[in-house]
């Protein structure tokens, strides 16, 4: 398996699995990532400076993504976007891998805090979360995607 920068080979795969995840939690509803305009083309859209998007690759396949981009409601932060697993490969932990990569890549591009929102049904999401340290905030007061219910952030240098 490897991690590589999202490129436009991958976007119609990448889309694919977020729809499909989200349509099968009952999230694909106008004010989630289903509806993105941009969802088609992402690698397009994280090519711009201080974000970016990678993609998990299992033998050619795409089994997972998660991406970063600039936060403007924080200083110093940047937020962990469309963390996606194929159904095939949850459970095995690659989710923790994921998120412990795209922190990684937010430290070296300087970011000093990560947020995160997600929904509350998404429970297998919340608790990779919280085992790796975000600590639940209020709704902050201006939120991209308002299906959204519950708001995080990390801490990335203590």
């Amino acid at each position: 398996m490897d991690y590589i920068r999202l490129t436009p080979e991958y976007d119609a795969a990448v889309a694919e699995l977020i729809r499909t995840n989200l349509k099968k939690l009952h999230l694909d509803i106008p004010g989630t990532a289903y509806f993105d305009p941009e969802l088609d083309h992402l690698s397009d859209y994280y090519a711009k400076p201080g974000c970016g998007y990678y993609v998990l690759i299992d033998n050619g396949t795409v089994i997972g993504g998660i991406g970063l981009a600039e936060c403007s409601g924080f200083r110093n932060c940047c937020e962990l976007q469309k963390l996606y697993l194929a159904d095939s490969e949850k459970g095995k932990g690659l989710g923790y891998g994921l998120v412990s990569f795209i922190e990684d890549k937010a430290r070296e591009k300087g970011y000093r805090r990560i947020y995160l929102e997600t929904h509350s049904s998404l429970q297998a999401a919340i608790h990779i979360y919280e085992k790796a340290g975000y600590q639940r905030i209020d709704r902050p007061v201006s939120i991209v995607h308002g299906a959204m219910d519950r708001f995080y952030l990390k801490e990335l240098f203590s």
